[in-house]
């Protein structure tokens, strides 16, 4: 053989290998979703807002990949036990995350316990809902209006409190915003914190706490029944589901306008083919009429953000949280 044919088959050898090496990672890419369940961790417990957004979706994913969606709540620690999981998990897009505005926030308040980056550690996918607040009161609460509610806690501010799921949370936050709009002193005013609407909502509903805001989604039935008292919203326009309802810019705080916006995530480094896969699906389910119909029914708007517009609100809306914790001075003790 000659020293021609030598190189020429040590050339077409390693052409072979390295064929046959990429070869899986090309078809595992084309297979992708594979017959294997996606899992929708939601760092929250089941039943409040981000679990009943969370499941709307993946009911929608589930149908246009035609693969089992699945969601697995891991509550703890306003959201950053799971939300630290996702970040160390696989990219292989069998491992998602669904979360709320808080994924934003919350770190800003625990910076000595977060152990990600919220913008470094994930790959956006889509932005798929947000929701205006309902402000409610116990119904002993000498209070039907803001204006009310609001000399009240001038005249005493320590006698009544504010429940929220979480720090750093939607309700937490646009109650921060109130207090400073009202000229309240934040610091005077207890804030308590709960593992959980549900279980806030039923202290509210008890008189254990006196106020709170939150989603449509569990605050909404409590207020129908009576057990609790809506006292505005917090959209720039009223709900279709409280009419007479009006909004905290009705009631004379021209600039308060507050919602809890909802997304989905994967770990950071996702590969392209599988994100692009997964961002078209989101958008479908979200733009789906099913969806848009189940979200209106609890008090959302479907809204899809792809995930280079995403990325940019959610930087848009850390500096927005940033401001609001500054001004009120908020701090976790």
């Amino acid at each position: 053989m000659t020293h021609l044919n030598r190189r020429m088959l040590a050339f077409y050898g390693a052409a072979l290998v390295t064929s046959l090496l990429q070869a899986p990672i090309a078809h595992a890419q084309a297979a992708w979703p594979a017959a294997k369940t996606i899992t929708i961790v939601v760092p929250h417990a089941a039943g409040g807002a981000v679990d009943g957004v969370a499941r709307s979706l993946a009911e929608r994913l589930s149908a246009e990949l035609k693969q089992s969606v699945v969601v697995d709540n891991r509550p703890g620690a306003s959201g950053l036990i799971g939300t630290a999981l996702v970040a160390r998990a696989e990219p292989d897009g069998y491992t998602l995350y669904f979360n709320a505005s808080i994924h934003a926030a919350a770190p800003l308040l625990y910076k000595s316990q977060v152990k990600f980056d919220p913008i470094k550690d994930f790959t956006p996918i889509g932005m798929v809902a947000q929701g205006a607040l309902i402000f409610s009161v116990n119904p002993q609460v000498p209070a039907h209006t803001v204006q009310e509610l609001t000399q009240l806690l001038k005249t005493n501010p320590s006698k009544y409190s504010f429940a929220t799921s979480g720090f750093g949370s939607a309700g937490h936050l646009g109650i921060a915003q109130f207090a400073a709009e009202a000229g309240l002193n934040d610091k005077n005013i207890p804030i308590v914190l709960y593992k959980g609407a549900a279980p806030a909502l039923q202290d509210l509903i008890g008189g254990q706490v006196h106020a709170m805001m939150d989603p449509f989604l569990s605050s909404l039935p409590q207020v129908k029944s009576g057990k609790l008292r809506a006292i505005a919203q917090t959209g720039s326009t009223r709900s279709a589901l409280l009419p007479d309802v009006p909004t905290v810019k009705e009631a004379g705080f021209k600039d308060f306008e507050f919602y809890s916006w909802y997304g989905i995530w994967a770990p950071a480094k996702l590969p392209a083919p599988v994100l692009k896969a997964l961002e078209s699906a989101t958008e479908q389910a979200v733009k789906s009429e099913p969806f848009k119909t189940k979200l209106n029914g609890l008090g959302f708007d479907a809204v899809f953000r792809n995930s280079v517009d995403f990325n940019k609100y959610i930087v848009s809306e850390t500096a927005k949280y940033q401001a609001i914790i500054d001004k009120a001075g908020i701090t976790i003790e």
